[in-house]
């Protein structure tokens, strides 16, 4: 059985406890990062089962030397793709540069889809591919199906790749590739130290104050009850694993009130309890 995966954004987080869970159950990994320094630094951790691809999903022509590089190292194929490397951009979305939104989908959508066109051959886009048709697990969020004040631009990045990834598991019918949405709610993660510190440009608008409740309230109440981001890897391989896996998992803690209940309520409801929590009000 060929056990050779492509794992985008390995340095830390989700990517990184996914290459040392492949790698723990006898996979090849090919795991993207950034620069020299991490790839030294995890190819000195993992040893020989693993190989980095040095690549920002940003850089069209870097990911096509890599899809061409695993082809080389693995001439059969490879049984799984996991696009998991992605960036967050909060604020209030009449404030929201333009500059930041685009980056934002140019990583989370636009790097995603390049990704998966340059490795789908891999996976068996191809006549006469040697091995079975492999699979591609999308990492979204709970955003993908719920979109949060001062979220927007990630909100609507997450969105985007939920519809993209069911056009494209129908498409891919004609291969027998199967693409899967992965959407967790928040992971103990290096992004969230990042959300710790204040966002510039949005001080002086209407917007500042309840940007301070939510950050207080809920943005604190998520980093307490985050999953174990080894936890959720382990989750990850199992459905790479699977022989019949759905197609689309949530994991979240307090699931029933951060991801069912938001979606059940009438968004009327959910709005109402939204200003009147962050108290949204010009007076």
């Amino acid at each position: 059985m060929n056990k050779s995966v492509v794992i985008t954004g390995v340095s830390t987080g989700i990517g990184y406890d996914l290459a040392k869970n492949f790698i723990s159950k006898g996979y090849m990994v090919f795991g993207s990062v950034r620069n020299e320094k991490d790839a030294g630094g995890l190819v000195d951790e993992f040893g020989d089962l693993f190989r980095p691809l040095i690549f920002d999903v940003t850089d069209y022509e870097a990911i096509d030397r890599a899809a061409g590089f695993v082809a080389g190292e693995v001439s059969d194929g490879i049984t799984c793709l996991v696009n998991n490397a992605g960036i967050a951009v909060g604020g209030p979305l009449l404030h929201v540069k333009m500059e930041d939104f685009e980056y934002q989908f140019k990583v989370n959508v636009f790097g995603l889809m390049k990704v998966t066109q340059a490795f789908a051959p891999l996976l068996g886009a191809r006549k006469n591919h040697p091995i079975s048709p492999g699979r591609i697990i999308q990492i979204s969020s709970v955003s993908g199906k719920i979109g949060f004040p001062f979220m927007g631009p990630y909100a609507g990045s997450k969105h985007a790749i939920e519809g993209l990834s069911e056009s494209l598991r129908r498409e891919l019918l004609l291969y027998g590739i199967d693409v899967i949405v992965v959407g967790p709610g928040a992971v103990k993660t290096p992004i969230w130290q990042k959300s710790k510190k204040e966002t510039p440009g949005f001080e002086n608008t209407p917007y500042s104050s309840a940007m301070l409740v939510f950050r207080e309230k809920f943005i604190k109440s998520a980093v307490k009850n985050a999953i174990e981001c080894d936890w959720l890897a382990k989750k990850i391989v199992s459905i790479a694993e699977s022989e019949r896996p759905r197609t689309r998992y949530t994991f979240a803690s307090r699931k029933f009130a951060n991801y069912f209940l938001p979606r059940i309520l009438p968004p009327r409801i959910v709005d109402r309890a939204l200003k009147k929590e962050l108290g949204m009000d010009l007076n």
